[in-house]
């Protein structure tokens, strides 16, 4: 499964949803407005494989763990880590989307994680730059654990 952290509008969340079906995603948003609005998203999109809870990530505390945690507009790298380690599966990403290459935020990660990699990412129609930051916890770094592939196709 894959948690959104504030999920705000929907994105990534929604979009991967519908583009993977068979993906267990959750939207995550302290705001009861937004998802309000993300659970009638859901609905009128007919999408069963999204769930929608309302509060805040550092006291989400559901059954089951992530292989995946995303995020737009959070937070800075470090405190979408910190907030939300509680919630990764052993082998677990954050995939965390940002504008400018976030150098600074990457630099100051927290200990027991490191930078997987930074993806640019074109897209159509908007100016600037934007990067997909790949997180990983080290314990899976030194285990050779790599979830990513599944996530990438």
């Amino acid at each position: 499964p894959l948690l959104d952290v504030g999920s705000g509008g929907g994105m990534p969340g929604i979009p991967l949803a519908i583009a993977r079906p068979d993906l267990r995603v959750v939207l995550i948003d302290s705001n009861s407005k937004k998802a309000a609005f993300l659970q009638q998203v859901a609905i009128e999109l007919a999408l069963g494989n999204i769930a929608v809870h309302c509060g805040r990530v550092e006291a989400y505390q559901p059954t089951l763990r992530f292989a995946a945690i995303t995020a737009r507009a959070f937070a800075d790298l470090g405190t979408l880590v910190s907030s939300s380690r509680h919630l990764l599966q052993a082998g677990g990403r954050w995939l965390a989307m940002k504008g400018l290459r976030p150098d600074e935020e990457i630099a100051r990660l927290p200990a027991g994680v490191r930078l997987a990699g930074v993806h640019r990412l074109p897209v159509p129609g908007v100016g600037g730059e934007r990067h997909l930051v790949v997180i990983e916890s080290e314990a899976a770094a030194c285990r050779g654990e790599s979830r990513w592939q599944q996530y990438s196709q």
